[in-house]
This record gives C-alpha cells, sequence and structure tokens, in this order.
C-alpha cells in the first residue's frame, strides 16, 4: 500500500492555500458544549486584562471548554470512550477557541502528536480545554492552539490527565484579507507557550527534512533473516481499505468535511488493521501528526487505507493515508491526508503484551517496516527530549542526527521558559549594568543585563560567534568549531581555565542555536547547553564541565540601542562561583558585561563574514 505511507511531512504553503480556497469553518457539530467566556463577558476580560492579569479572576479571552459525558453510544467494545469520538470533540472546541481570536472561520491545518496517558470510561466525563497560545502572520494566518484533555469520575471525584494536543488553524475570510491580531500573554503560563509557539512552528516544518535525513545517514538495521518465518504474521494480512460517504452531518454548513470526522474515520480503519495483527482489541497509545493536505466536500467518497507498518515487542505502527474523490472520477483521486499511529495490546493487568513479528511484503513493505524504525527512534528522542520537564533531563544529552532538531527546539525553549518568569529578583545595579536572580527548588538562576549603543542585529551576529568569545570573557581560553550543524545551529569545544580551588581546567561541548526574531516583539537568542559528542569524550587533562541552560537575548529599544541580557541556570560546579557574585564578594560578572559592552562596541562594524548572511 504505497500510498497509505506517504512522506508526513510539514503542510507546505500552497497546501495551506488550497486548503483554504476550498475549505471554511467548523460549525454545526452537535455537542454539549459550554464556553468559559461569552463574546460579551471575553469583550470585557479583554478590557480588564491589566487589572486581571495573573490575578485569581482571570480567563484568557480565547479559552474555551467543553464538557462531554461519555455515554455507551461513545464507547467501544471495551466500554471505553473511543478515540474517534474524542478527536472530534478536541477539534471541534480548538477550532471554536481559533475562531473566538481570529473573529472568521478557520480550518484546521495540522495536529502534533498526541499521546493518551489513559483510557476514560462509560459515565466519565470528558473536559477539554483550549486556547490560542499565538497567532502568527505570514503568507498564511496561522493561530497555535493548545489543548488540555482530562477526565472526571462523577462518583469519585476524582480527575486525571488524558492527553495534551497542540493544533494549527488558518484563518479565512472569503473577500478579504486575514490580519490576526498579536495574542498577549498575561500569566506566567501564556508567556511560556506563546514564546515557545514560534520554536515548536520550526520544529513541526522541519519534520520532514528530520525523517529523510535519518534515513540518508543512519543504517537501520532489522533483524528479519534471524526471525522464525512459521511465527511471523504476513503485512498484507494486515490490510484495510474502507470508503465512506460524506452526508451533510459529516461536514459544515458549506459542505466541508469536520477534519475531527475524517481523523475518526482513519482511527477507525487503524484499529482493524492492528486488531489483525494481534487478534485482540488494540488500544492506540500515539498518533503522530495529522497533516491536512487538501479538503473534502459532501458528496464525496473517502477512501482509508491502512497496514501495519512493523511489529516491535509491545507495540505496533500503523499507515493511514486518506485519499478522496467525486463520483465519476474514482482515477482523479486526492491525497488530503496520512498519519502513523501506534497500539499496544493490554492483558488483565494492564500491562502491554508481546505481539507477534511482521513479515513485510517485499519492496514497498520492507521500506515502511524500516522506515517505521525510524520514526519509532524519532518518536522516542521528542517524546524525552521535548516533552521531559527541564528538571528531569540530564545536563549533557547526547547529540545525532536524528534527534538535533529537538536538541535544538529544547536548547532555544528553555531559555525562553527562564526569560519569561515571572520571579526574578534584582540583586544588585553598578553603572546601569543590572543583576537579577532567581530561586527554585532545583537551581539558582541569575541574569545580567545592560543597554548598549548598538543597533540589535549588529550585538546579536557578533555574539553568535562564538570563535570570537575569548576576546571579552576571560572564562572562554579557546574555541573550536567542531561541527556547523545547519545555519543556525553549531557544536563548539570550549576550554576554560579552572575556577576557584580547582587544579584542573575544565572543558565543555556545547550546543549553540540561535534564532531571529518570529514577530515583532520577539527577541534575538542566543541558547547555549551542553552534549556528548563520540569524537570528544572527557580527558585527563581537563574536568568536563557542563552548562544546562543558558545564553543571551537580544530587544531593540531605540536606534542604534539594544538591550543586551544573559542567562544562566548555575549547575553544582558552578554554583560556589556565582554566589560569589551574587553575594557582592567579586566583581567578575560586572567586569565581563563591561568587556562584552566594549566588544560590541570596538566591532560593530567587523561583522564576520559568515555570519553576515544570516
Amino acid at each position: 500500500m504505497e500510498r497509505a505511507t506517504v512522506d508526513n511531512r510539514a503542510v507546505c504553503e500552497d497546501e495551506m492555500r488550497w486548503c483554504i480556497q476550498h475549505s471554511t469553518w467548523h460549525m454545526g457539530f452537535t455537542s454539549v458544549f459550554s464556553s468559559r467566556l461569552s463574546r460579551k463577558s471575553a469583550s470585557h476580560a479583554e478590557k480588564d486584562d491589566g487589572a486581571m492579569a495573573g490575578g485569581e479572576g482571570y480567563r484568557n479571552p480565547t479559552e474555551v471548554q467543553m464538557s462531554q459525558l461519555v455515554l455507551p453510544c461513545h464507547t467501544n467494545q471495551r466500554g471505553e470512550l473511543s478515540v474517534g469520538q474524542l478527536l472530534k470533540w478536541i477539534d471541534t472546541t480548538a477550532c471554536l477557541s481559533a475562531e473566538r481570536h481570529a473573529g472568521c472561520p478557520c480550518v484546521t491545518a495540522s495536529m502534533d502528536d498526541i499521546y493518551f496517558e489513559h483510557t476514560i470510561s462509560v459515565g466519565q466525563v470528558v473536559n477539554i480545554k483550549a486556547k490560542v497560545n499565538r497567532a502568527f502572520n505570514s503568507s498564511m494566518e496561522v493561530c497555535a492552539v493548545g489543548i488540555q484533555v482530562a477526565s472526571e469520575d462523577l462518583c469519585s471525584e476524582k480527575q486525571w490527565n488524558v492527553c495534551k494536543a497542540l493544533a494549527t488553524f488558518v484563518a479565512h475570510r472569503e473577500l478579504s484579507k486575514v490580519k490576526l491580531k498579536q495574542t498577549t500573554p498575561q500569566t506566567e503560563e501564556e508567556k511560556t507557550e506563546h514564546s515557545v509557539a514560534a520554536e515548536r512552528r520550526r520544529m513541526r516544518l522541519l519534520y520532514a527534512d528530520t525523517i529523510k535525513d535519518l534515513l540518508a545517514n543512519c543504517v537501520i538495521q532489522d533483524d528479519l533473516e534471524s526471525r522464525d518465518c512459521s511465527c511471523m504474521v504476513p503485512a498484507e494480512r494486515t490490510r484495510v481499505e474502507s470508503v465512506e460517504l460524506v452526508l451533510p452531518p459529516h461536514a459544515n454548513h458549506q459542505g466541508n468535511t469536520f477534519g475531527g470526522q475524517i481523523m475518526a474515520w482513519m482511527e477507525n480503519v487503524a484499529t482493524i488493521a492492528a486488531s489483525r495483527l494481534c487478534r485482540a482489541h488494540p488500544t492506540l497509545k500515539t498518533i503522530e501528526m495529522f497533516h491536512f493536505r487538501g479538503p473534502s466536500q459532501v458528496g464525496d467518497r473517502l477512501v482509508l487505507k491502512a497496514i501495519v507498518n512493523n511489529a516491535f515487542k509491545h507495540s505496533m505502527e500503523v499507515g493511514v493515508c486518506v485519499e478522496a474523490y467525486r463520483q465519476g472520477a474514482e482515477t482523479q483521486r486526492r491525497h488530503i491526508n496520512s498519519a502513523f499511529m501506534t497500539f499496544v495490546v493490554l492483558d488483565a493487568d494492564d500491562q502491554p503484551r508481546t505481539l507477534p513479528w511482521i513479515r513485510p511484503q517485499p519492496g514497498d513493505g520492507e521500506r515502511r517496516y524500516r522506515e517505521a524504525s525510524a520514526r519509532k527512534k524519532i518518536r522516542l528522542d521528542r517524546k524525552y527530549i521535548v516533552s521531559c520537564k527541564q528538571t528531569e533531563m540530564p545536563i549533557s544529552v547526547p547529540w545525532d542526527p536524528s534527534n538535533q532538531v529537538y536538541l535544538s527546539y529544547n536548547n532555544v525553549s528553555s531559555l525562553k521558559m527562564l526569560v519569561t518568569k515571572d520571579n526574578w529578583v534584582l540583586s544588585s545595579e553598578i553603572n546601569q549594568v543590572r543583576l537579577y536572580t532567581l530561586e527554585d527548588d532545583k537551581f539558582l538562576s541569575f541574569h545580567m543585563e545592560m543597554l548598549v549603543q548598538v543597533e540589535t542585529i549588529q550585538a546579536f551576529l557578533l555574539l553568535s560567534d562564538l570563535l570570537r568569545r575569548p576576546e571579552w570573557d576571560k572564562h572562554y581560553r579557546s574555541v573550536e568549531l567542531v561541527q556547523q550543524v545547519d545555519e543556525d545551529d553549531a557544536i563548539y569545544h570550549v576550554i576554560s581555565p579552572a575556577l576557584g580551588s580547582d587544579v584542573k581546567p575544565q572543558d565543555f561541548v556545547i550546543l549553540a542555536s540561535r534564532r531571529k526574531p518570529c514577530d515583532n516583539g520577539d527577541p534575538y537568542v542566543i541558547a547555549l547547553r551542553s552534549v556528548t559528542l563520540p569524537t570528544h569524550p572527557e580527558t585527563p587533562a581537563y574536568r568536563r564541565g557542563e552548562t544546562l541552560c543558558s545564553g543571551f537575548c537580544f530587544w531593540r529599544e531605540g536606534d542604534q540601542l539594544t538591550k543586551v541580557s544573559y542567562y544562566n541556570q548555575a549547575t553544582p560546579g558552578f554554583l560556589n562561583y556565582v554566589t560569589t557574585n551574587v553575594a557582592g564578594l567579586s566583581s567578575e560578572f560586572y567586569t565581563t558585561v563591561k568587556a562584552c559592552e566594549q566588544f560590541l562596541l570596538d566591532n560593530r562594524s567587523d561583522l564576520a563574514p559568515s555570519l553576515q548572511t544570516l
């Protein structure tokens, strides 16, 4: 089934424009639906944002909440809420949030990975909350919507999280171009989500390249030849093809099929394919990035195809694709969606059962088999690196080509999250150089801030070149460029002199990730964190140092005036040095910052040629 496992690449601009031209609005869904704010109260909330920001009565004006009682008609054979039904509710809630912000119809463009943590039983309540994290105004007007799903047992009053999702919507108005207003985050959580939304968008658009690079540069190992063929299930036995006729209940008032309905049909055929492998009732655990490549309307025939691509010890990947055609034009099928879903089979103790091996068909079947192994590797990297809390990650993470996008994402988003913290405290100020500190349960962080008479882009470009940092920072004795990963990311090996009572000098292997602003008001960013490379192991000559989260942010304050802020989340080996400076027992921080200022002033017209092309 070659078409069933087409590239799960990010939606390109042409595809999204086509989607806009033929699609409109998610309306008419029959559901018990409650909004946290009516349009009138939302208007009042916007007026009172200044007074209520972060306060007890504050509610995000784009926030929409849906509560559904799970009835028998919503459940599968185990009495659990069908994932397909849940996807319909999620899509509807998210779309209403996007439309509340846009003030016009919105079309689903994509939905990021969804990890299902719990099942929901009949009689329980599903609570879905969606709000717009950020709006992007480019050639495509996009709202990034965050969705949280929780379940509630009305008898015991227990509640638990089910899943989180991130959806992207395109705003569309028939007669005029849509200019989305920017969101104004108020709480620390909203500021964090707003700040990292741009990084998530970048990662989403690079997903297809990540898959291609992994397949091109890494040898995907398999043990097909060593397996007992008598215990293997032919992949062709799991193949499913089903057709659905799009009727008015499946579409909005203008005849366009609901995105949530298409996702529900995809989940249905994927479940059948998985059942044919395990001969049991499988449980859906993850969905990997739905991408809507084109629309469908009432009267279309949707052909849904699914097949098990690979079976691992306790999980299996099913590839699904959807094609649409009109009556009498079956040969002119349009590919409108694709996704990969991961299933497990649970025993009586809710533990995953061991699954049969799959025997792929020669040719395309073997290609899909190996690609599934690659996607599993990427899925684990993404879940571990992207979803993991900063405090749960080791300081140095192994670097390899398959996880570079996600490490870069984590590097930048961690710094942005540190910047958006609300409880920074001003510790000292000397000659307009300010030192702030932030204490939490696990880390002491600090940031230095100054104003420099330099254009923002010039300051950003100069400090992006870590090879020049020894010119102003005595903590960088030498810097070697180990690998130029891409235009925005590079890995450096840094030698630093010994600190305090240390006898040995330190060395660091650092990933440097830089970003230009996505919108007006965003800072330029240079994020730094430690990684491990097999080519640069620890050596007896140096004590291996580590940095968890550090870097620069640059804000334009006026013509030829830039606010430069340096942030650092102190690791244990660096803590004594930090506290000595914070307590005022040393002036090295101040001296280093002033040296940085002088470096920027002396070299503002002398940018590295390799950086001027940024």
